[in-house]
């Protein structure tokens, strides 16, 4: 299960940080750049399929596109860090056709509280950067054509989730075969279009009802289910339990 979000493409100036506590995340992927770094407690963290387990004043730095997800072992208290490739221009222009070796760093501290700037955000950055480069090695990043096809369903799906979405559109959209899609989709997923999209879908209501005050029925709304039991049902299915029931766990 893949998903894709659309951090980085906002502006070259985009950054944001943000706290979660006892969160995990499926697989998935984003231009954007991304440090997690972990306050307390533990996280598994997976990117490209090589696996690390962080602790306290531990970091990945996750580059763009590269596959990645995250679950909390026990508890975990994480900051987010996502931003423009733009943002460091010079690194990303000089950088972007590798990956590192190991995306892990140790850092006893964080300046969260000075990231108020875009200065002290090119600062704080940069000087992450250069620990990567003095630290780490780097190899080159290989994508092929269906890769790249693939990618843009994804993309697809994430900017067209909460209104009709179906495969057609896609392919009448990205101007490829339906079958040929269809096909590439399910070779890359193990799951058809439809199972992800209604995945992808529940994801989102997922995050919407423990970070919003939005009524069940306007998360359902807002994630492309016009019939509120069909919403229902694939939720429950999904998660094991009722929306309603969901947003009330700790």
């Amino acid at each position: 299960m893949v998903f894709f979000e659309k951090h980085g493409v906002e502006g070259k100036d985009f950054f944001d940080f943000f706290p979660l506590k006892n969160y995990s995340f499926p697989l998935h992927f984003h231009r954007a750049y991304e440090i997690i770094y972990v306050n307390n407690g533990q996280l598994y963290v997976s990117i490209d399929q090589k696996e690390y387990l962080l602790k306290e004043n531990d970091m990945v730095f996750i580059f763009t596109n590269q596959m990645h997800e995250f679950k909390t072992i026990d508890c975990s208290d994480i900051t987010i860090i996502l931003f423009s490739p733009e943002l460091i221009g010079d690194f990303f222009m000089n950088f972007k056709s590798v990956i590192p070796d190991d995306n892990v760093l140790h850092s006893e501290s964080v300046p969260f509280s000075k990231l108020n700037s875009v200065y002290s955000q090119k600062s704080f950055i940069y000087g992450v950067c250069a620990e990567l480069i003095n630290q780490k090695s780097f190899i080159p990043v290989q994508q092929s054509a269906q890769a790249k096809v693939f990618y843009k369903m994804l993309l697809y799906v994430e900017e067209n989730y909460s209104e009709d979405c179906t495969l057609k559109d896609v392919a009448k959209h990205l101007q490829y075969d339906y079958p040929y899609l269809s096909k590439l989709f399910v070779r890359q997923m193990n799951m058809t279009f439809t199972d992800y999209l209604n995945q992808y879908r529940i994801s989102q209501a997922c995050y919407m009802l423990k970070n919003s005050q939005q009524t069940v029925g306007e998360v359902a709304a807002k994630c492309g289910y016009n019939n509120f039991r069909t919403f229902h049902r694939n939720f429950r299915k999904i998660t094991g339990k009722a929306p309603r029931e969901y947003r009330e766990i700790e």
